[in-house]
């Protein structure tokens, strides 16, 4: 459900009642990790498309704004099944929805292996978007209910586990297209396996949710921002945009501008600037969680990505491969910092518990219009001024974004004291 995925750390106190027949369960640590697995796996299928667009392109010559709304297809489908079905899990259990989205899992690399063309490829992307999305709000919920008492590991292993999967996607994948056999099917067969596998695998998982009425009522989602929480969320809302621009534009670009920034046709610098982006986030997120307030999260996070983003122009103007990497690495880590370990430590507190899901959800509208929005925009200006200039300005727009977010807390900060 959409408000556990911000690790309130709470165990439901419904527990799912012992059915007439005894099921094989592991204990609840094996499940919590095993959950945490199958989060990183679909999270894995989604980033392991993003080397492919370039050969996908060059084989079926479609251009840079089809590229950019077959990626908004997939974050269409993930922002629609985790608003509409996001409280789903509730009703009828974790254990069945997490089974649904790997067979919907299984199902998108199925699409990606009979492709021979862009409507096929629209249609895998979104199923890879809709199980992604049901494996984050089912999957998320699942982590809160199985994580040992008052540790408040969940959110801290849901948001690594949706990090390195889309990083470690990008970067296995490349690894493959480049060295290995069949560059559009090996690495979809592989994962059609290990999906198919998992979906029996997670049968073992304890159940924490009982059946229960109200699923129906549950579809509709509550999209709301308190009065009181809304002053900080105007302050935040240019940071909110900056981070899920900034993987948006790696994610779907970024193996064509890692191309013509280092000069080398080999795939593997494609998923090395995705895992840099992703990666970084998720080091961040583990490493400063207990090091960081809410608020100096959303500052430090801001300022960092301001720097990256300065670096990473100033590598594209002068097509410096070490600069391009390294801002790639430092604006990622300031990405993950700002939203996850910034943006939803502010604002969940400044909500009641009746208030709570409906901020969350307008968090996640926020967070994804912004992952995709601005990337099919950048496509198309991509056809009308190539990708050098396109990447120029949208460095130097995530940078003025990240800066008017740091100003703001920073002015607020002065106004308190």
């Amino acid at each position: 459900m959409i408000r556990d995925l911000v690790g309130l750390g709470r165990r439901p106190v419904t527990r799912a009642a012992p059915g007439p027949a005894r099921r094989v369960a592991l204990p609840r640590a094996g499940g919590f990790w095993l959950v945490a697995g199958v989060l990183f796996l679909l999270l894995f299928v989604s980033g392991a498309a993003s080397p492919l667009y370039d050969v996908y392109q060059a084989q079926w010559r479609f251009s840079a704004t089809t590229l950019t709304a077959v990626f908004a297809a997939y974050v269409l489908a993930f922002l629609v099944t985790l608003l509409v079905f996001g409280s789903v899990s509730d009703y009828l259990g974790r254990r069945g929805v997490i089974a649904v989205a790997l067979v919907i899992g299984a199902g998108a690399c199925g699409l990606f292996l009979a492709a021979h063309g862009a409507g096929l490829l629209f249609a895998a992307r979104a199923l890879s978007g809709g199980s992604a999305g049901a494996a984050t709000s089912a999957g998320g919920a699942a982590l809160v209910d199985l994580q040992p008492e008052g540790s408040g590991r969940a959110p801290v292993v849901t948001s690594a586990a949706i990090l390195l999967g889309l990083g470690l996607g990008g970067l296995g994948t490349s690894v493959l297209v480049q060295y290995a056999p069949a560059p559009t099917h090996l690495v979809w067969w592989l994962l059609l396996g290990v999906c198919a596998a998992a979906a029996v695998a997670v049968l073992a998982i304890p159940e924490t949710a009982a059946r229960r009425p109200g699923v129906l009522a549950s579809l509709w989602p509550r999209v709301a921002v308190p009065r009181q929480a809304r002053g900080t969320f105007a302050a935040a809302l240019p940071g909110m945009i900056a981070a899920p621009a900034l993987n948006g534009f790696y994610l779907s670009l970024g193996p064509s501008l890692a191309a013509q920034v280092l000069g080398s046709p080999d795939l593997l610098w494609g998923g090395l600037v995705i895992f840099l982006v992703t990666g970084t986030g998720a080091a961040a997120t583990v490493t400063l969680r207990r090091d960081l307030s809410g608020s100096e999260a959303m500052l430090v996070g801001c300022l960092t990505l301001v720097a990256g983003a300065a670096m990473t122009l100033a590598a594209i103007e002068t097509a410096s491969a070490a600069a391009f990497l390294a801002g790639t690495a430092v604006a990622g880590a300031g990405s993950g910092t700002a939203f996850f370990l910034g943006a939803y430590r502010i604002l969940t507190p400044l909500a009641g518990p009746g208030q709570r899901a409906g901020l969350i959800s307008a968090s996640w509208i926020v967070f994804y219009l912004a992952f995709s929005v601005p990337v099919v925009i950048a496509g198309v200006a991509v056809t009308h001024f190539g990708l050098h200039r396109t990447a120029v300005v949208y460095s130097a727009a995530l940078a003025v974004l990240a800066a008017a977010a740091a100003g703001s807390f920073l002015s607020r900060r002065r106004s308190r004291s």
